[in-house]
């Protein structure tokens, strides 16, 4: 999800940088229009067309239904692995507690086979491990694309009547808005719209 809301925020930055460079330039040329530049009559200035709004990501994050049951499952799944290893390796340790209490004579060279099949059995637990993460973290980010088409497939019907030429985002951890005009905020029609199109038990590419 870090990687997904830096991509948001560099687009952000560029944004941002390009309203600063445009207000400015046309600073500098006020008084030379010609008849084929932009009318500065009431209602078509700068701030009239350039029409901006922006969504919390941690708001819709915590308030997406959908988003909050898939990362519960999620969860759950992480936390299955993680007792299974701890349980292997708990496993492992009784079988060496064992060994030793059944042979307090053992021989060097029955303690060494004995400590290659622990290592032997520490690498599989290792290798299942690594497996399952990578499994858990393909699905954690099949998750994150599946939300942001459907959030780029909304935003794009929704803009069809308001008309914004930048919808930004903004979120803790990397935040380039240092101001925000709470009346630009869309956050609640995003997540009411999201919640109506990515409803429970619908065809979302649910986690298995």
């Amino acid at each position: 999800m870090n990687k997904v809301l830096v991509a948001i925020n560099i687009i952000l930055v560029v944004a941002v940088g390009y309203l600063y460079y445009y207000n400015f330039s046309s600073k500098k040329t006020v008084g030379s229009f010609t008849s084929n530049t932009v009318s500065t009559k009431p209602g078509n200035s700068f701030i009239n067309y350039q029409k901006i709004a922006y969504v919390e990501l941690d708001s819709l994050n915590e308030n997406l239904i959908y988003f909050k049951q898939q990362r519960k499952i999620l969860e759950q799944k992480k936390k299955v692995v993680e007792d299974k290893i701890s349980n292997d390796y708990s496993q492992l340790e009784a079988r060496q507690n064992e060994f030793f209490k059944k042979n307090p004579n053992a021989s060097p060279e029955e303690v060494q086979q004995l400590r290659a099949q622990l290592a032997q059995g520490q690498q599989q637990i290792e290798e299942e491990k690594q497996k399952q993460s990578q499994t858990l973290n393909a699905q954690s980010f099949e998750l994150m694309e599946g939300i942001q088409t459907k959030l780029r497939k909304f935003l794009a019907e929704y803009n069809k009547e308001k008309k914004y030429q930048f919808i930004l985002t903004t979120g803790s951890g990397l935040d380039y808005l240092i101001y925000k005009d709470s009346t630009l905020d869309i956050t609640k029609d995003v997540i009411n719209g999201m919640n109506k199109i990515m409803k429970p038990g619908a065809n979302n590419n649910p986690i298995q």
